[in-house]
């Protein structure tokens, strides 16, 4: 079997998508299954993990040659509001066009449950759910970065940190908020800041954020950012899934989290702990302070990393392999 294994735009995107395209690339290789990165029907599937233009021209023509083409649907009207600027005007007239896209394909891969009922809304088109994943590999002694991390940005324990490009829709106002009322601790978001690629609104919190609350930028190794960070916290409104989340899980790190429909899996008090989805700051300050106790975040942390095992490539792997028999 030999696949074309196609990410458009693959120089531009970062972020979530471009590590859930490396972790498939991964599994294929787990997988000894043979794979392009360049777009051609001269292959046993089409795989697109962004319908642009191009990957929609090669899905529209792979019927006549009877190639099956499955797409991942990393992208919804539903999450791209709230992220770089303009993407609020275009969220509306995002939708007919997946719409349609998605419709082109054989069969739909979403990454979570939840992106998968979205999905189904969108486009008549088979769905399977196959999670981004989170490669065990990659955050490998990480332990060991800490104090070095820990000192270039000044943070003391217990750091509250984020991890991923700082928008929006993640929760930026409640995080900065938070760390605003809590001025004894340190709060960290490690990740691209892309100050121009972003609204005014977005500028104004990261630039008034109080003297707390760092924002690293890109950070060379993200194995320092779960080595220096101690409570992983992540009040996002909107999310597919959330591969920092599975990455923070995996490093054994306590996590609160907004209780919205995407992470309706994860159990509060045994795995995390959760505020209302239209809680306001308090809510999360008072569900902060509980993880003063040492020894709750050694529980959560250890129940979170035992759960993430699940999402490993290696248990992930062989969906992909059932998926391409299944259309093939």
């Amino acid at each position: 079997m030999r696949v074309s294994h196609y990410l458009e735009f693959e120089t531009h995107v970062t972020g979530g998508i471009r590590e859930s395209v490396a972790h498939q690339r991964a599994m294929l290789d787990r997988l000894g299954i043979a794979y392009t990165t360049e777009p051609t029907l001269d292959a046993d599937v089409f795989h697109a993990n962004l319908l642009g233009p191009r990957s929609v021209w090669y899905a529209r023509r792979a019927a006549d040659r009877d190639v099956p083409v499955v797409a991942n649907t990393h992208v919804t009207a539903e999450d791209f509001g709230d992220s770089f600027r303009f993407t609020n005007a275009l969220a509306r007239p995002l939708r007919p066009y997946l719409e349609w896209a998605y419709g082109l394909a054989d069969a739909l891969v979403c990454p979570s449950a939840y992106n998968r009922r979205v999905i189904e809304s969108y486009a008549d088109v088979p769905t399977t759910v196959i999670s981004n994943g989170v490669d065990r590999e990659k955050l490998a002694g990480f332990e060991a970065l800490e104090t070095t991390y820990r000192e270039r940005y000044d943070l003391a324990e217990p750091t509250v940190f984020a991890v991923g490009h700082v928008i929006k829709r993640k929760g930026l106002e409640t995080f900065v908020e938070t760390a605003r009322r809590m001025p004894e601790t340190d709060f960290a978001w490690f990740g691209p800041l892309d100050l121009s690629l972003k609204g005014r609104e977005t500028t104004a919190l990261i630039e008034n954020a109080p003297e707390n609350c760092t924002f690293t930028g890109y950070v060379d190794d993200i194995r320092g950012a779960y080595a220096a960070g101690d409570v992983f916290y992540f009040p996002t409104h909107e999310e597919n899934e959330g591969i920092a989340l599975l990455e923070a899980m995996t490093a054994g790190k306590p996590v609160l989290v907004r209780d919205i429909e995407p992470f309706e899996w994860l159990e509060d008090g045994e795995e995390c702990l959760k505020a209302a989805a239209d809680a306001g700051v308090d809510a999360f300050v008072a569900a902060l302070d509980r993880f003063a106790d040492p020894t709750l975040r050694e529980r959560l942390g250890s129940n979170a990393a035992a759960r993430s095992e699940a999402f490993s490539l290696d248990a992930l792997a062989d969906r992909y392999r059932s998926l391409y028999e299944e259309v093939v």
